[in-house]
């Protein structure tokens, strides 16, 4: 579905990425770990068309989307939430969704479909029902997250990317968001998942990336990864077993 191949990008002179490659399968959840300046926002920035490449290629369900500008990307079907949500706080949370939705005019959706699909997203997150005619910059931190993701729907995307969505929020939130993200996988989303808590990461994604200046140091499935010893005590924390060795 999206594939990011041998990608080389950065910023003026300075290269971030250096050949980075992944590859998420329709219906699947990749996740994407690293360190703080790994490169992992880089990455997502590449694929939504937010930052071109010096090289490489990314494909969306086989269409060469390389370079393309962001609005063309989202036509293309790739929904992008980024790091620190990028909520329209001055609108209200009801019209915030419809701005998801504002590709699809270009392609003459029917205004029914789009309520209808504003609607599944009320469904899916009761608070931003109870709060539609509230400024989003209103919202706490958890709901203008979930504000951001149900946006990104709004596109009916054919891959979801999540930047961080765990970030700034309290442990209660962070369970709800990932819960959300559960059940989009259920459901037959395609996601690409960057996320400062590995474990958590792993406990969703079919498989993972871990990344390291730049480059794809190790990948691997959930299971495969949480057995290494280096990425256990790098990202996961060491177990009880070796603490007390």
């Amino acid at each position: 579905m999206l594939t990011i191949h041998d990608i080389h990008a950065g910023y003026g002179r300075t290269e971030v990425l250096h050949g980075i490659s992944i590859n998420i399968e329709t219906g699947k959840l990749v996740a994407l770990i690293g360190a703080n300046g790994a490169g992992k926002t880089t990455t997502m920035r590449v694929a939504s068309g937010m930052l071109a490449p010096q090289s490489g290629r990314v494909t969306l369900d086989g269409r060469d989307i390389t370079g393309l500008p962001p609005h063309a990307v989202a036509r293309a079907g790739l929904a992008h939430v980024p790091e620190g949500r990028r909520i329209f706080p001055t609108l209200s949370v009801e019209d915030n969704l419809r701005v998801g939705a504002f590709t699809r005019s270009a392609w003459g959706v029917a205004g029914r479909d789009v309520e209808d699909d504003l609607d599944s997203v009320f469904q899916r997150f009761s608070r931003l029902r109870e709060r539609r005619h509230q400024l989003a910059g209103t919202l706490s931190g958890g709901e203008q997250q979930m504000l951001a993701i149900g946006r990104a729907l709004m596109l009916r995307p054919k891959v979801l990317l999540l930047d961080e969505p765990s970030m700034g929020l309290a442990p209660k939130l962070v369970e709800d968001v990932f819960e959300t993200i559960s059940q989009l996988k259920e459901g037959g989303v395609t996601m690409l998942l960057v996320e400062q808590f590995a474990a958590a990461a792993l406990k969703v994604a079919d498989y993972a990336y871990v990344m390291e200046g730049g480059r794809m140091a190790i990948s691997g499935t959930p299971a495969q990864l949480r057995d290494d010893p280096a990425i256990r005590e790098a990202y996961l924390g060491k177990t009880r077993e070796e603490q007390t060795s």
